[in-house]
């Protein structure tokens, strides 16, 4: 009921932990890879292992979680050899993401992987710092696009992309028309809401140390951003590339309605902070009982269905 086809691939299911979470070391890795989600991702890498930032940096809040993790993860090798000994044991494609510090660093890391013996599929955060005083690649279009030729110039294996919210219509035309000009297998839709702060009100203190306690806004504020964003680049980017969709995913019905605006894959990050690997069971049982209770076989039954108002 669940199956799922993406990059020529039948997944159990649609849904895939966010990358970040759960996925620091192969500890982690391994209980996703035994958890019954269709896929995971690992953990973001950086040329060489990074701390990170100052703790407290991430913090559940009644609707979701803010964060200023600053990448930490356990560097490129680590991953790499990971997911070189993962894929001789399953048919099942392994999923990698790169986000380094600067546009040389992820150029640098997918030479890397184009030259390895690696047959899964790549994301690349276009969603992180670019330079200090710099907005993120993804929303320097002209950065975008000039990253993305310089990739395309060498790269020859499936390659993802993990963009930013967009808020405004023009954006998601801008933001479409550049990825429509490259051979992308999909887009990620979306990264946390950057810079908002949360308040502890007893004591009147932000409540993470980074930034002064500006940070990612993940979990149920940014659903109805998320679906947007979802919706907007499914109707706006060539049919194959296809669309993960993420943020705000806690219910069955949540997964329901990304999967409505046109999502293909599905990946939780707070809520998988929140309650581990189990929570993929929950997840497609939900959806399984809405699928039902609507009648659907396939989730292609009604995948991009969403109605407008005439």
């Amino acid at each position: 009921m669940l199956t799922t086809n993406f990059l020529d691939f039948d997944f159990s299911n649609p849904f895939m932990n966010a990358s970040g979470v759960h996925c620091m070391t192969t500890n982690e890795l391994d209980e996703l890879a035994a958890s019954n989600a269709g896929a995971y991702i690992m953990k973001s890498a950086t040329p060489a292992k990074r701390e990170g930032n100052p703790e407290p940096r991430y913090f559940d809040v009644p609707l979701g979680s803010i964060n200023s993790m600053g990448l930490p993860n356990l560097g490129f090798d680590y991953y790499l050899e990971y997911a070189l000994k993962q894929q001789e044991k399953t048919s099942r494609p392994v999923f990698f993401s790169v986000a380094g510090m600067s546009v040389a660093e992820n150029i640098a890391m997918l030479k890397k992987i184009e030259a390895s013996d690696f047959k899964g599929v790549t994301e690349l955060n276009l969603s992180c710092p670019n330079v200090p005083g710099k907005p993120q690649v993804a929303y320097d279009f002209e950065l975008t696009y000039e990253t993305l030729a310089q990739v395309f110039d060498f790269f020859t294996k499936p390659l993802g992309v993990k963009l930013p919210p967009y808020f405004d219509m023009a954006h998601f035309d801008q933001m479409a028309a550049i990825l429509n000009k490259y051979p992308l297998s999909y887009v990620n839709a979306i990264n946390s809401i950057g810079n908002g702060l949360y308040i502890d009100t007893d004591s009147d203190q932000v409540v993470i140390k980074p930034k002064e306690g500006f940070g990612g806004i993940g979990g149920e504020y940014v659903k109805p951003t998320a679906l947007a964003n979802v919706r907007a680049f499914y109707t706006r980017l060539k049919p194959e590339i296809k669309i993960i969709g993420t943020g705000g995913i806690l219910t069955g019905q949540d997964a329901y309605e990304h999967l409505l605006c046109g999502a293909t894959m599905l990946q939780v990050g707070t809520q998988l902070q929140k309650e581990g690997p189990a929570i993929f069971d929950r997840l497609q049982k939900e959806l399984m009982a809405i699928m039902e209770e609507k009648g659907y076989k396939t989730i292609a039954e009604f995948r991009g269905k969403l109605k407008a108002i005439v």
